[in-house]
């Protein structure tokens, strides 16, 4: 709960705000759908002006609302130069007032899994809140900050970027006590120009770090190493072949992966998803989960039971009871690449098809990128495999001839429909299907077309 003076003072408003009395606030939201009684109301610029909700927030519960223009009608406001900055100025008064320890995690995959886990980690001894959703940009950080609760002990936020200079805003809103870098790939790369220019964005995450704070990065990243040299505060490194927390992949199956840590304990860890990729996520929950005290035995249970944000590689069941791995939340080369190397080598009872859409932002390596998928893609693994999209024709026109006649269809950002069509006819009970592109292609309506009677 938050009073009117702690807002207006956090957030300078510069009208006469003392006439509106004692005025207690509950929750701060930007979208009148999910305004409840007490909450503040944030109208913020997107493909619509928030200020033109005002009156339909404030009939919605809203009990005061933050402004950046003068209003008409007997609405509680704070009048402010700009009602986003306002946003995360109330977010960094809010995060001093709770003082909960703050974990940041970044990268080019694997962010939104790593953030999972680590919280699952945390949440084992500590009062825990997370990131949730997609919530990692300039107005989803101070947004998950401001629906902590006040009892919160650790907070894990996860922190997304398209274009330099973002994640440095993101650092210095949280002042991270913890930041991690999972790694370095070509997510946005026609943005930043090279990998060399992500990774220099990816460690803005430490401009915000606290002076005895903790960054967590890949030993194997060579991108990595000049920066991090110039870091003061405490550096863990893992996976690389001279870490400590380096790992040994036990099992993987459709369900879980096993693997040790050898160097530092006889335990086999556990985490519920396929895929020796997750391990590396799982190697920086575990260091965090170890920074914070929490014991060998929780950090166990953190991971075995840690629960995946939706989308991301999740298991479901067509309506003829194939086996869907939906991943169709968001795509890069590198997430594809990893992922396409685990499915090859599923064990399946019946066919194995993959449904690949074009990959997003790549700049002038969106042919050479896309192209690059065809050596992960074997025709005695896969058995068909459907793309999507403008980008991915060529992908099509690489792998064509490696692939036995009809095994290969491709259709055009504009036959969706044709592709659910297609699908729909060749897809056979027995089957496992992948389905993996950006979000912007729309997959998801895929999916769901698949799991519908």
């Amino acid at each position: 709960m938050l009073t009117l003076q702690e807002i207006a003072e956090a957030v300078h408003a510069t009208n006469d705000w003392q006439t509106y009395g004692e005025v207690q606030v509950t929750g701060v939201e930007f979208d009148t759908r999910r305004i409840q009684p007490g909450s503040l109301f944030v109208p913020l610029q997107g493909t619509r002006d928030g200020h033109d909700f005002i009156g339909q927030a404030f009939a919605a519960g809203a009990v005061l609302t933050l402004t950046s223009r003068p209003l008409t009608g007997d609405y509680p406001h704070l009048l402010v130069p700009d009602t986003l900055l306002a946003l995360q100025q109330l977010s960094t008064y809010y995060l001093q007032k709770v003082n909960p320890k703050v974990v940041a995690i970044t990268g080019s995959n694997g962010k939104t899994t790593t953030k999972d886990m680590t919280a699952s980690v945390l949440g084992t001894r500590y009062r825990t809140y997370h990131t949730q959703g997609n919530y990692n940009n300039h107005i989803g950080v101070p947004y998950t900050i401001l629906h902590m609760a006040a009892d919160t002990e650790m907070l894990v936020l996860e922190m997304g970027m398209d274009h330099k200079g973002e994640i440095s805003v993101l650092s210095r809103i949280a002042q991270p006590d913890v930041a991690a870098i999972t790694m370095i790939g070509e997510s946005h790369i026609e943005h930043l120009g090279s990998r060399a220019g992500i990774a220099e964005a990816k460690m803005e995450i430490t401009d915000g770090l606290k002076s005895d704070g903790l960054l967590v990065v890949p030993g194997n990243e060579p991108l990595l190493t000049p920066l991090v040299a110039a870091c003061s505060q405490q550096v863990i490194t893992f996976g690389g072949s001279q870490d400590v927390y380096r790992s040994r992949v036990l099992s993987e199956d459709k369900e879980q992966t096993a693997f040790a840590v050898p160097e530092l304990s006889p335990k086999t860890y556990v985490i519920p998803v396929l895929g020796s990729y997750n391990v590396n996520n799982a190697l920086i929950a575990l260091i965090i989960g170890q920074h914070f005290g929490v014991t060998e035995a929780d950090i166990y249970q953190g991971l075995v039971a840690f629960k995946l944000t939706k989308n991301r590689t999740e298991w479901l069941t067509a309506a003829n009871g194939a086996a869907i791995l939906s991943d169709v939340y968001n795509a890069n080369p590198t997430a594809m690449r990893l992922v396409l190397d685990t499915f090859s080598d599923l064990e399946t009872s019946g066919r194995k098809l993959a449904v690949l859409g074009d990959m997003l932002d790549l700049g002038e390596l969106t042919q050479p990128l896309h192209e690059s998928i065809a050596d992960h893609l074997q025709p005695d693994k896969i058995d068909k495999v459907y793309l999507f999209g403008t980008h991915m024709a060529y992908l099509a026109e690489r792998i064509n001839g490696a692939f036995p006649p009809g095994a290969v269809a491709y259709f055009p950002e504009t036959g969706k429909e044709q592709l659910i069509a297609a699908l729909r006819q060749d897809l056979q009970p027995t089957d496992t299907v992948f389905l993996k592109a950006s979000n912007g292609m729309g997959l998801n309506a895929v999916v769901a077309a698949l799991i519908q009677d």
